[in-house]
């Protein structure tokens, strides 16, 4: 039996043309520039606007471009590294914590968070909305479940709803002694909610990080937060907190 050999496909001239808009994002646009319109873009590199279309939609994929109602497509800021690891121990809320308390009620949580927060299912727990802003645009929100057995402090006069009642649960929460968290990565899809606060369509491709904080040999905490996964990259290490990378990007082998 004779042996045959795959033919050489060439390059689709999309993608080429993304290699060379890439490139020149790199050099000649900084963050938050406003791109030429598609007429211009198309006669400077020469190719036609349904080409250059199809480059510009997989750059916006990749994160490298954002689209604006009104405003056109612009450089969009460096991803947000979401670093998966249980070296840091620290509470939600601490002082270099990102993230910015929204909201925050009393109230049963789904049945899956009950049953990994080891509380009942029909009992309440304080719910605390978060959510995470990168050069002006929202990328992260969390929802942080919090039993009243891991707050045993905490009474309505701290405060009575919003921001102020969620950044009482997070000061109380941090009386506690934090033993470790684990966190778990999945790949899901943007929800009407999510979709509507990202500017995103529903079904667009997200983070989901869910982390558990042990205290006493216990869950005091379930983060679920959910990331825009046009602007996030995984990073693996010891820390165990979202930082935003300003820098350019480097690539992992």
């Amino acid at each position: 039996m004779g042996t045959t050999q795959l033919e050489s496909v060439p390059e689709p001239k999309y993608w080429h043309l993304r290699t060379v808009l890439s490139e020149a994002l790199d050099s000649e646009f900084s963050v938050g520039e406003i791109l030429p319109n598609e007429r211009d873009l198309a006669a400077r590199f020469g190719v036609a606007r349904a080409t250059l279309r199809q480059a510009l939609e997989q750059l916006e994929l990749e994160g490298r471009l954002q689209r604006r109602r009104g405003v056109g497509t612009t450089v969009a800021p460096p991803r947000v590294g979401v670093a998966v690891g249980t070296g840091q121990h620290a509470w939600p809320g601490t002082d270099d914590d990102a993230w910015e308390p929204a909201d925050c009620d009393l109230a049963a949580p789904p049945a899956s968070v009950a049953d990994a927060l080891g509380t009942g299912r029909e009992e309440p727990v304080h719910t605390v909305r978060r959510s995470r802003v990168s050069q002006g645009r929202p990328v992260a929100a969390e929802l942080l479940y919090v039993p009243p057995a891991a707050v045993p402090g905490l009474t309505a006069i701290d405060a009575p709803s919003g921001p102020a009642r969620a950044r009482a649960v997070l000061r109380e929460l941090q009386h506690g002694t934090l033993e470790r968290r684990e966190s778990a990565v999945e790949l899901g899809s943007a929800g009407a909610d999510d979709a509507k606060e990202f500017d995103r369509l529903p079904g667009a491709p997200v983070l989901v990080v869910t982390t558990r904080y042990l205290a006493e040999g216990r869950t005091a905490a379930l983060s679920v937060a959910t990331y825009r996964a046009d602007t996030c990259r995984l990073t693996f290490g010891d820390s165990g907190d979202v930082e935003i990378h300003d820098g350019p990007q480097t690539r992992a082998s």
